[in-house]
């Protein structure tokens, strides 16, 4: 059913042109108007005497200041500004069988700091505030099916978390659930098959984060037989089920739980709250929070009117980033195995000091830049030939709270001159190997997951 799902392009409700055609539609039909303000213009938000920024509710989210410190890296002390979010919101996806198909139901979902203002989105996509109806609009559209979802409906559920360098220790509960009755498809909605969705993922920002998060907790191989999965495969396809299945790998798995578990006792987080004004190399002004030296990103303010929201009109603040990212990978045969060339990383939102991250992560330093020492294999992945590239497209972070953030992201095969050696806070894994830390929370960061999910089988 999944597999058939992933291996079908060809969907009697929406071909994928015609899908494609629709966010092109929706864009050009839904109103959109996003001005940037001062702060003390944002309707229902004030700022507090030491510059931290929160809603009137005392809900939704908040900026405020921390002071890191840390032994890690070359940096050990440094200000920021962060979001903080202590709710745990929705983000789900509804599927239903037909015809032997799973079909993934869809939105086509309008974020303030989008690129392109529509891309697919979850069936759901809800902070707490928002389905408790702090804003007092509407309810978010299929919520009911996610609240009253039984234990043989959920096909994944799962706790992750959000970008560790942005947020304070925030996690979404991603949810894909499947059911058997009717479900009215609303405007903003379509069906999907996996298959079209990761063909559209090869589109610049087509694909929304939280899209990209949910579906990265399917595990393809528990779900391929002989008949309907590996023969239709193609040979890449293959390879990565091998490497999502079999024993044979590199490393143990015990043996990474012991290097990541030496790496997190070894290094010291210490993350205090600290007043906005006065944090060293950043100031605020009447419209930003933003470095002296215009570095990294900063925090803006907007006045939001989209016609099809729950709310038509709101006001908030957006982390604006000051450069474009890269997120990659680097996938290397060991043994005849797939294998990827994971990092432990610290960022100083993170619940438990470190994360696994793709080979390469740059989203706060100009990566692109000539005259920089860039971090480790930035440059191999920069200057991969073109028959290594085997993903390569620009991908939005989540719209909600950021503003026109898109990073690169990379999937690059490297041949056996590859050294298998490679620094301390680095290791191989097999997809399986990854697919174990995805199980539990807290493990495997959320750019590390965008590009999971965006590995095509067919």
């Amino acid at each position: 059913m999944i597999i058939r799902s992933l291996l079908t392009n060809e969907n009697p409700f929406n071909t994928t042109e015609e899908i494609k055609g629709w966010i092109e539609k929706r864009n050009r039909e839904v109103e959109v108007k996003v001005e940037k303000i001062p702060f003390d213009q944002m309707r229902g938000w004030h700022s507090e005497e030491d510059g931290s920024i929160r809603h009137d509710s005392g809900r939704f989210f908040s900026i405020v200041g921390i002071d890191v410190k840390t032994d890690y890296g070359e940096k050990h002390h440094w200000c920021q500004p962060i979001i903080l979010q202590p709710e745990v919101g929705y983000l789900g996806i509804l599927t239903k069988e037909i015809d032997g198909v799973l079909y993934f139901l869809m939105q086509a979902k309008i974020e303030p700091g989008n690129v392109n203002c529509v891309q697919i989105s979850p069936t759901l996509q809800a902070t707490k505030s928002n389905y408790s109806r702090v804003h007092e609009g509407k309810s978010p559209n299929y919520l009911e099916y996610f609240v009253n979802a039984k234990p043989e409906n959920i096909i994944l559920d799962q706790l992750q978390s959000e970008q560790g360098a942005r947020f304070m220790r925030k996690r979404n509960r991603n949810i894909i659930i499947k059911v058997d009755e009717d479900v009215p498809v609303l405007e903003d909605f379509r069906w999907m098959t996996l298959g079209q969705i990761k063909e559209l993922m090869c589109y610049d920002n087509m694909v929304n984060m939280d899209t990209r998060t949910v579906l990265s907790g399917l595990k393809i191989s528990n779900y391929v037989t002989p008949l309907d999965g590996l023969r239709k495969m193609s040979q890449f396809g293959k390879d990565l089920i091998l490497s999502a299945s079999t024993d044979h790998h590199y490393i143990s798995t015990n043996d990474h739980l012991s290097w990541l578990t030496n790496l997190k006792s070894r290094y010291d987080l210490f993350v205090n709250y600290c007043p906005i004004k006065g944090m060293d190399e950043w100031k605020k002004t009447e419209s930003e929070i933003v470095r002296d030296d215009k570095k990294y990103f900063k925090i803006i303010g907007v006045n939001v009117t989209i016609s099809n929201r729950e709310v038509s009109s709101w006001c908030q603040p957006l982390v604006e980033p000051m450069q474009q990212g890269l997120c990659a990978f680097i996938l290397k045969k060991i043994n005849g195995v797939y294998h990827f060339l994971v990092q432990a990383k610290l960022e100083c939102g993170n619940f438990d000091v470190m994360e696994l991250a793709p080979t390469v992560q740059c989203l706060t330093g100009n990566v692109y830049a000539d005259n920089i020492e860039k971090p480790s294999f930035a440059d191999y992945v920069l200057n991969a030939r073109k028959e290594q590239v085997i993903f390569d497209t620009l991908q939005s972070e989540e719209g909600g709270r950021f503003f026109k953030e898109q990073n690169r992201n990379m999937i690059i095969e490297v041949d056996d001159n590859f050294p298998l050696e490679v620094p301390e806070r680095y290791t191989w894994m097999t997809l399986r190997q990854i697919y174990k830390f995805l199980e539990f929370n807290n493990y495997l960061n959320i750019q590390a997951r965008s590009l999971i999910s965006a590995l095509s089988y067919k």
